[in-house]
């Protein structure tokens, strides 16, 4: 497997939470608070992955077999997609998982709060993802997130990322709420507006984000955007400006 951190570059995961709105497709976007990674940006959620997130035996729809083919990678691949799963969960209140073969939808305030501790317990590493399976008879639901797009922070930035970008749409029966510690704001938006709000000078982003947000603005639908990723029609020729800007080749 890839470590985890190699000269200064740590792995990392991304995610596209998608719905459909009234004027066509929306993604969840968070804007970082004014310390740590990226202050003050509009992102996508994520972050880094950790040692923890090989989980095989909790994952369905995927192995790491197919998963690493998928990201060119000779093992481990499977890593990104948990890693996608858990920080969606631990930014977005949002749990790509199922029990039972069915999707998890949240039922009463009772079970909430206890999620909502275990979330907790995540973002403070005071619990394990592996864990968190087995105390709920969890399968991470890693066939409904598909490989977007692989970004390296360029080599002239203080901390770089090697980031896979995934997307997904929004589960049924659940609500976005991003966290408080790890987040300053959050909107679900148009990539046209988004990219709007940036050329107004009232967002801060980053190549990577803007240009994910112009590959899925002219979608009318997050079906149609889906089926575009799935057959890898999705991403723009990838020039020598991309690649200057950190965009690498899926595999």
């Amino acid at each position: 497997m890839q470590p985890l951190v190699k000269d200064n570059i740590r792995l990392a995961a991304t995610v596209l939470l998608m719905r459909d709105g009234e004027r066509g497709p929306e993604v969840f976007m968070v804007q970082r608070p004014r310390t740590g990674d990226f202050p003050d940006l509009h992102v996508f959620p994520g972050g880094k992955v950790d040692e923890q997130d090989f989980l095989a035996e909790h994952a369905t729809g995927l192995d790491d077999g197919e998963a690493s083919r998928r990201m060119g990678v000779a093992a481990g691949g499977l890593r990104y997609w948990v890693a996608a799963i858990r920080e969606c969960f631990e930014e977005c209140g949002v749990l790509l998982a199922s029990r039972e073969g069915e999707p998890v939808v949240l039922e009463g305030s009772a079970e909430e709060r206890r999620f909502d501790r275990y979330r907790h317990a995540l973002i403070n590493r005071e619990l394990s993802m592996e864990t968190f399976c087995r105390a709920e008879n969890l399968e991470l639901a890693c066939d409904r997130l598909a490989y977007f797009s692989h970004w390296l922070t360029p080599e002239a930035s203080p901390r770089r990322f090697d980031t896979r970008f995934f997307i997904t749409r929004m589960p049924h029966g659940q609500a976005t709420l991003a966290h408080v510690w790890e987040t300053a704001d959050d909107v679900w938006v148009a990539p046209r507006d988004a990219l709007g709000e940036y050329e107004a000078g009232r967002w801060q982003m980053i190549s990577p984000t803007l240009t994910t947000l112009a590959s899925i603005a002219t979608y009318e639908t997050v079906a149609a955007m889906l089926e575009d990723v799935a057959r890898e029609g999705h991403l723009t020729e990838l020039t020598i400006e991309l690649r200057t800007q950190g965009m690498m080749p899926l595999r």
